[in-house]
C-alpha cells in the first residue's frame, strides 16, 4: 500500500488539539469526568484500556460528534464548538467504530466523499479533488477496488476504503476508532503500517483507539491508558507499558520484555500458567 513521492496528500500543516476538564456521558451518565488531554502534534498516539473505560467516548468528544457535558475541547487553540463543521472537517477527520456506506454506493463515489469540506458553492470538484481522491486511493491499496461496490467487499478490503475516505479528506489530523477491529493479522499490520507511514513521511497526527496492546506498543509514538473514565498514564510505550502499569490498567499480571523484533515493550499475560 503505497502513493508516488507527488502525492496530493503530502506536506500538511499541522494542528493542535487538546481537551480540558472533560465531563462527557450520554443520557445523564458520566462515561468520562475532569479528564485533561493534549494531543501531541506530528505524534502517532494511540488510547488504551479496557472496554468500556470511555476511549471511544473521548474519541467522539475530540471530534465533536458529542458535546461534553462539562470542559472544553480545542482545535489550534480555538474551541470546537465555535467552529463551523466545514472548519474542523479540514482539519481533523474520524472513522468511527462502526462506519456504514449507503447501498450500492462504488469505493471511488465513497472516497469521493471525503472531499465534501472542501467544495462549497464557489468551488466545486477540480482536478486536485481528483488527485486527492487517487492518491488516497493508491496509498491504501484500493485502486483496484474503484469501481466495486462497497458493500460487496470483505471486511479488510472495506475498513481500507474507509480509511482513504478520511485521507481523501487531506487534514493534519486523522481519529481513527479501533481501526483494526474485524480485520485478520495480516490487514491488522497493513493498516498500522499505513498509519505509521501517513505519521512519518507526511506529518499527519494520527490518533488511534487499539485493543492490541502490543500493537500500540510497536506502532505509536505515545501512548494514553484510561480506566473508568480517567487517565491513568501517558508517555511513550516504554514508560507507560510496565508489569505494574498493565496490572493497574487491565488487572493482568503479566511479563514485559523487549520485543526481539522492534525493541519495543512486549506484553506476555501470565495467566493460570504461571501460578
Amino acid at each position: 500500500m503505497t502513493a508516488g513521492p507527488s502525492s496530493a496528500t503530502d506536506a500538511v500543516a499541522a494542528a493542535s488539539l487538546a481537551g480540558s476538564r472533560l465531563d462527557i456521558g450520554y443520557d445523564g451518565h458520566p462515561v468520562v469526568t475532569g479528564l485533561d488531554i493534549r494531543i501531541e502534534p506530528g505524534a502517532f498516539t494511540a488510547i488504551i484500556g479496557p472496554n468500556a473505560c470511555g476511549k471511544s467516548t473521548l474519541l467522539r468528544a475530540l471530534s465533536r460528534v458529542i458535546a461534553p457535558a462539562a470542559g472544553v475541547v480545542t482545535l489550534d487553540d480555538v474551541p470546537i464548538g465555535e467552529l463551523a463543521g466545514k472548519q474542523v472537517a479540514r482539519r481533523l477527520a474520524l472513522l468511527p467504530q462502526s462506519a456504514s456506506a449507503p447501498d450500492g454506493i462504488t469505493v471511488t463515489d465513497l472516497v469521493a466523499r471525503g472531499r465534501y469540506p472542501h467544495q462549497s458553492f464557489f468551488r466545486q470538484w477540480s482536478p486536485d479533488d481528483e488527485r486527492a481522491v487517487h492518491d488516497a486511493m493508491a496509498a491504501t491499496g484500493v485502486l483496484e477496488l474503484a469501481d466495486r461496490v462497497v458493500g460487496e467487499l470483505s471486511g479488510g478490503q472495506r475498513q481500507r476504503v474507509w480509511i482513504a475516505t478520511v485521507l481523501a479528506q487531506q487534514t493534519p489530523i486523522l481519529l481513527l476508532d479501533e481501526p483494526t477491529t474485524f480485520l485478520d493479522i495480516a490487514h491488522q499490520i497493513e493498516v498500522l503500517e499505513l498509519c505509521r507511514r501517513l505519521n512519518r513521511e507526511r506529518g499527519v497526527t494520527i490518533v488511534a483507539v487499539l485493543h492490541e496492546l502490543n500493537h500500540a506498543a510497536r506502532y505509536a509514538d505515545r501512548l494514553v491508558v484510561m480506566r473508568d473514565g480517567a487517565i491513568l498514564a501517558e508517555g511513550p510505550p516504554a514508560a507507560v507499558l510496565t508489569e505494574e502499569g498493565v496490572e493497574a490498567a487491565f488487572g493482568l499480571r503479566c511479563r514485559v520484555v523487549e520485543d526481539p523484533v522492534a525493541g519495543t515493550p512486549l506484553v506476555l499475560p501470565l495467566g493460570s500458567a504461571a501460578r
